[in-house]
Formats: C-alpha cells, structure tokens, sequence
C-alpha cells in the first residue's frame, strides 16, 4: 500500500468523521429548536391556576403570556451564557452575573437612569454602561490579588452590596411611583416584563452572544493561563475586554428585562460541562439554550403552583442555587 492511498484513506475517514458531526448537530439543532417551541406553546396555556389551550384566550396570550415566555427565553439564555463566559475568564466555576456584582452594577445604572427621567430607550444603555464597570473592576482588583476563589467572591459581595445599598438609597429618596415599584422587579420578576421592550433585549442579547462566539475558541485558550495562551499567538488583553463587554451586554440586557436574577449563570454552565462538555463555544451556545428552557420551566411552574400569588423567579431560582452553590463550592475540599 503506498503512501498516496494511506494518506487518501486517512483524508476519507476524516470528511466522513466531519459529516456525521455536522449532520449530529444539526440533528440536535432541530430537536432543540422543536422542544423549545412545544414547551413555549405549552407554557402560553398555563394561568388562572391551571391550564387552557392558549388560542382560548388571544388577548391574554398576546398581552400577558406571549411577552412572559419570550422574556424568560431571553433572560435565561443571556445569563447562562454570561455565566458560562465568567467562568472561562476568571477560570472559576462559581463565577456568576449576580454573585460577582455584575448584575448588581447593572441594576443601579437602570434604577440611576429612572431616577433622572432620562427615559425607558436609554435603560438597556445605562444596565450596560453598569455591567460594564463593575466587570471591569472585577476583572483588573482580581488580577492584581492573583486570583482565587474566596478572593473573587468576596469582591463580588462587597460589591453587590455596595450596588444594592445605592439602589436603596435612590428608591428610599425617590418619590416616583415607577421607582417604587422597582422592589418587585429587583427581585426578578418576569411579570411587568422589565423597563425595556424585549425587542431592544433581543438585539442586545444577540450582539452580546456574538462576540462571545467569536472569541471561543481564545476563552478555551486562555483557561490554560496567559503565558501559554501568548506563547500560542492570543491577544489575552482583547480577549478580556472583549469578553467584559459581551457578558456586559448580556447581562444589561437580562437586568433591564427581569431585574436581578441569581446563580442561573452558575448552575446551567456547570450542568452543561459536566454533562456534555466540550469546547467553549459549546458550553457557551448549549449553556444559552438550556438557561432559556430552565427560567421558562421555572417561571411556569411556580406560577401555576403559587396563584393567585406571583412569586418572582428571582426568588425560586436562589432558593434552587444556594444548595448548588455550596456543593459545588466544597467538591474540591472533599479531594
């Protein structure tokens, strides 16, 4: 057998080991694509403390439901894949929107914007502009300290705190009744659907998953440390910012929509890598998928459990993330 046919042999095995990969994830594209649809129509018929066939009920499910789910997909999908891209940055599975005051950051720029009466267009902009600065402070205090686990997260509670302290402050001092009826938000409430249109969230969302697609690839990289990640051609610096501002933008997008929603960029990253695994770009892509159909599933089943009362998701997912977050915090002390 001469080298040409070896080499033609190994060059077929190869295009056909391709095929199947493409043709495995498109498989998985259209199922994944199906069963949200079905679990979205599904989800349209549930209220009243039951559920109805949602076409029973057009302007309930256009009104009420219809912008429920398609926020619920939005904030679940923008705050896991902000989660999962964290968690690539800081090289740390508990890195979170909310646990490391990104969300806090984002909350105080909505409710700083409310409070001059700059107006509901420019919401998604100051959650941004919020997100932005407090990932960055993150970013530059945790490099300085050399990293760490206890080091990350305790920043991330000074703060969250320091975020949630101002937030106070401006709805204590404030005497609109907009501002007043934030507390509800601030706990993650997908019921008034934020202070912004989903559609504005859509377009960020988008633009924010972008960027962290395209910077995968570096992310997976730059997990094995900057020194390897330069000695093979990374620009570690871009690779930092450009994740600060895709995850800003994600997160402005979820805070604005649903205010602060906690330890979903925690949990679903971390399920996802355990489970399936793979490159950063997977996790992140999957992570975005999942996180949507969770909030979703979440949000409909505490509300047809809890009417008439409408409890914020806010509060169920924390319930459901404090005991992760502690597993997940001791696996290492038990090695």
């Amino acid at each position: 057998m001469t080298m040409t046919h070896v080499q033609h042999t190994a060059d077929s095995v190869e295009q056909d080991k391709t095929k199947k990969e493409i043709w495995s994830s498109v498989i998985w594209i259209v199922i994944a694509l199906v069963l949200s649809l079905a679990l979205s129509w599904f989800c349209l018929g549930i209220g009243l403390g039951g559920w109805q066939w949602p076409q029973t009920l057009d302007e309930i499910t256009l009104d009420i439901r219809l912008p429920r789910v398609m926020v619920a997909l939005l904030v679940g999908s923008s705050l896991a894949a902000g989660g999962a891209a964290l968690q690539a940055l800081f090289d740390n599975p508990l890195a979170d929107p909310s646990l490391i005051g990104t969300s806090g950051g984002a909350a105080l720029g909505v409710i700083a914007v409310l409070a001059f009466g700059l107006g509901a267009i420019s919401v998604p902009l100051a959650a941004f502009c919020g997100a932005l600065l407090v990932c960055m402070l993150i970013l530059t205090v945790h490099r300085l300290l050399g990293g760490g686990t206890l080091g990350l997260l305790v920043m991330g509670f000074v703060i969250s705190a320091f975020c949630g302290a101002l937030v106070s402050l401006i709805l204590f001092l404030s005497d609109d009744i907009v501002l007043r009826s934030a507390t509800n938000w601030l706990a993650g409430s997908l019921a008034d659907a934020g202070f912004t249109s989903p559609w504005y969230g859509l377009v960020i969302i988008l633009l924010g998953l972008a960027i962290l697609m395209a910077i995968g690839r570096n992310l997976d990289i730059l997990m094995l440390g900057p020194e390897t990640a330069i000695s093979m051609g990374v620009a570690v610096q871009r690779t930092r910012m450009w994740t600060v501002v895709g995850v800003a933008l994600l997160t402005g997008a979820a805070v604005s929509l649903a205010g602060i929603i906690g330890f979903l960029g925690m949990m679903v990253p971390n399920v996802v890598a355990r489970v399936r695994g793979g490159s950063r770009r997977r996790i992140i892509l999957m992570s975005a998928w999942l996180g949507a159909i969770f909030l979703l599933v979440v949000d409909s089943f505490a509300r047809w459990l809890s009417y008439p009362v409408d409890i914020p998701v806010g509060i169920v997912i924390a319930l459901l993330g404090g005991p992760f977050f502690l597993w997940l915090f001791l696996q290492p002390l038990r090695r």
